[in-house]
């Protein structure tokens, strides 16, 4: 609870000429955690945007400094792809850490130009929630080129380059830009070959895949009144 502030307050601001707001928060709202917003690019702004850039967001009755990073939003999904750029005409989700608020509250992403002010609207979008337990995933695909082909079978190297990693790796699927799927059998020799098969025959010209997953969060802020402060 907040006590009424007294006559010097009140005739400060009255001459400064400036609007005082009093609000209360709701019972968690004090507590940091990873904030979700829909997040919707302006029509109006033509510059890339890329994922942990930091904005002015006005966040509700807020305003602080954040650094989003951009996911798709696939309701029916529990893992969620982490994406590098936020582009126009898409459904994304932006995650930071901020103080909690709850939903629908309304929020406007704003660029800072060379002299601090906010010149440019990025994004706008409502809170979707704070969820720490949502999954977003950085996607890395790594390559190799077939050395030898036998029907279904070939030596695959260049993806690998110590007999250790393709044994650590043997359990993932393998996949190829021809659409074949296929897994590894063995290593083979000390720098990384390894035999492979696949679901039909393989041309000597495919490239074949392998898909690595990892989970990211946004940048945690330096300093807490990071948070806080414009």
């Amino acid at each position: 609870h907040g006590a009424c502030p007294g006559e010097a307050v009140v005739s400060e601001e009255k001459l400064a000429c400036k609007p005082m707001v009093m609000c209360g928060l709701m019972q968690h709202e004090s507590k940091m955690s990873i904030l979700h917003f829909t997040a919707s690019k302006s029509s109006t702004y033509e510059e890339p945007v890329r994922s942990k850039d930091p904005l002015v967001m006005c966040c509700g009755f807020r305003r602080f400094i954040g650094r989003p990073l951009y996911s798709t939003d696939n309701p029916n999904m529990d893992k969620h792809k982490a994406e590098r750029f936020l582009h126009k005409g898409g459904a994304y989700v932006a995650s930071i850490y901020a103080p909690i608020t709850y939903a629908p509250a309304p929020v406007l992403a704003f660029k800072q130009d060379e002299e601090g002010n906010w010149a440019h609207l990025v994004w706008s979008g409502s809170v979707k929630g704070a969820d720490p337990d949502r999954v977003n995933l950085k996607r890395i695909i790594l390559s190799g080129v077939p050395h030898k082909v036998h029907k279904r079978k070939s030596l695959v190297q260049f993806m690998f380059h110590t007999p250790e990693d393709v044994r650590y790796f043997k359990p993932l699927e393998l996949w190829t830009k021809w659409g074949r799927r296929g897994r590894i059998k063995e290593a083979v020799g000390t720098h990384g070959r390894m035999k492979c098969i696949f679901d039909g025959v393989l041309q000597q010209r495919d490239t074949i895949c392998v898909s690595l997953y990892k989970r990211v969060f946004p940048p945690f802020p330096e300093t807490p009144t990071q948070v806080m402060s414009v």
